[in-house]
């Protein structure tokens, strides 16, 4: 019924469909769905609606709230991953041997590791993403892309786009299914997660630091969680690599200070990308917050966690029993998200697997150890560059994924400077987790919240960020 109506919805005549989206981007501006502009990304004094789709899109009940219910148990994986030093040691060795921004990050977990860590308070702020795999029966399965656990972002964002979206399509006439829209507020659980690692902290004055880059067109995502911190009464401050390397140093007790405040909490919103350290002076700075009493988002440890080697990894035979020895109920329904996931280690299993994508590239995706979105290989470019390392140890710098395969959905695309059309879409669904841990002990454990993108089915990879995906709201079916 509820598809049925949308395809309705979506047909709509180009006059009907034209005013709509005046509607729809003035309802973005009005609910605070902004970014910076392309052109004046350090100014707030440009900013437009950041894109999103004309209509949400339908999405089956059971495998949303199926997304939902795995995280809590995702949120515990990725913490005892953490916690696993010989773990990632053993799942890495073969990639840092090759990539050396993976390797960098390793060297300063072994320093830390060495040295001994000076806070036991945990915080991750994590993002599950899935797309939705279309079987030859025709039914959809969950299959996860990967976790983010560094700067999953729209968490802000996808907290006012509910609003949007109901507004949109009760002035199309659809005031029924506008209500069937979900409440979603990931900015107050990211919020709730910090707020308690600040308490735990245990000082009054010390502050919250947003670790962010110069250019930083998607503030307001950002600002949506400093909000909700401010209204607990918590101080935020916002600083880069360069500030934190000039002004940074630790007490004997070996608490952070940055410009002359003490740092409860720092937040990586940047540090992701090896564009993110332009010099030495960034790496210290990285090691000097690693090696802090500050309560670190992520620490270290829970960077490499989220790496797509440690992914590949956890989808072999035992290695989830490993982590969740006494919860065979969690290794089942995390097991159930993963695609198909191939080692290209030297070796036998990995000179088959390569064979095996050279045959048929477009089953696959070739993924390198790399954040952030627009990284990923496709199809005739996967025999490229698998020709050129094939040989070599180079090539246990990717992982290959099978490539998941949904069934595309008619939407419109609101973007700044672009023709309004209807587009064949793909969605993408993220979930956001919240966790804080203190010594053994579990303080907080949450899914906390939801994302939606979509984007045009002609473009293979990259997010809102990047340019390719919009902001989307499900409509559950």
């Amino acid at each position: 019924q509820s598809v049925t109506t949308h395809k309705r919805t979506i047909m709509m005549n180009a006059d009907q469909v034209k005013e709509l989206a005046e509607v729809a981007k003035d309802a973005a501006l009005l609910h605070g769905v902004l970014m910076r502009t392309q052109e004046t990304p350090m100014s707030s004094e440009l900013v437009s609606y950041a894109p999103f789709t004309l209509f949400p899109t339908p999405v089956p009940k059971a495998v949303f709230h199926q997304a939902l219910a795995v995280q809590t148990f995702y949120n515990t994986l990725v913490d005892k991953i953490s916690q696993d030093s010989e773990f990632l040691q053993e799942a890495l060795a073969s990639t840092i041997a090759v990539d050396d921004f993976t390797a960098r990050l390793f060297k300063i977990h072994q320093m830390i590791l060495k040295e001994g860590k000076s806070q036991d308070i945990v915080l991750g702020l994590n993002r599950s993403d899935y797309m939705l795999d279309q079987g030859g029966d025709g039914t959809s399965s969950l299959k996860q892309i990967e976790i983010n656990t560094i700067a999953a972002s729209f968490g802000g964002l996808s907290s006012r786009t509910p609003d949007v979206h109901r507004l949109v399509l009760t002035v199309a006439g659809r005031k029924e299914e506008s209500q069937q829209i979900l409440d979603n507020n990931p900015a107050a659980g990211l919020a709730r997660g910090i707020a308690k690692a600040w308490e735990l902290y245990g000082a009054p004055r010390a502050v919250v630091m947003f670790l962010v880059e110069e250019s930083q067109r998607n503030i307001f995502d950002h600002r949506f969680v400093e909000n909700e911190l401010w209204k607990r009464g918590m101080r935020t401050i916002r600083k880069r690599f360069d500030h934190v390397s000039k002004t940074g140093f630790l007490d004997k007790e070996k608490r952070l200070f940055v410009d002359g405040q003490e740092v409860a909490v720092v937040y990586f919103r940047n540090g992701y990308m090896p564009q993110n350290y332009i010099s030495e002076q960034a790496w210290d700075a990285r090691l000097l917050m690693e090696r802090s009493l500050a309560v670190k988002c992520p620490d270290i440890n829970t960077h490499l966690a989220g790496t797509k080697k440690v992914q590949q990894v956890l989808a072999k035979p035992g290695v989830l029993e490993r982590f969740l020895p006494d919860h065979p109920e969690a290794v089942q329904q995390i097991r159930a998200t993963f695609a198909g996931l191939y080692t290209l280690d030297m070796g036998a299993e990995g000179d088959k697997n390569i064979a095996m994508a050279l045959a048929t590239p477009d089953r696959f995706v070739l993924k390198p150890q790399r954040e952030g979105g627009g990284n990923n290989i496709y199809g005739t470019e996967i025999c490229q560059v698998l020709e050129a390392v094939k040989e070599s140890s180079e090539r246990t710098a990717y992982i290959l994924m099978d490539k998941i395969q949904p069934t595309p959905q008619q939407n419109y695309l609101l973007r700044r400077d672009a023709p309004l059309k209807i587009s064949d879409c793909l969605s993408e669904l993220g979930v956001f987790g919240t966790y804080v841990r203190q010594g053994t002990h579990m303080v907080m454990n949450e899914c906390v919240g939801h994302l939606l993108r979509t984007k045009s089915s002609e473009h293979q990879d990259g997010g809102v960020a990047a340019g390719v995906a919009v902001l989307d709201n499900p409509l559950l079916i």
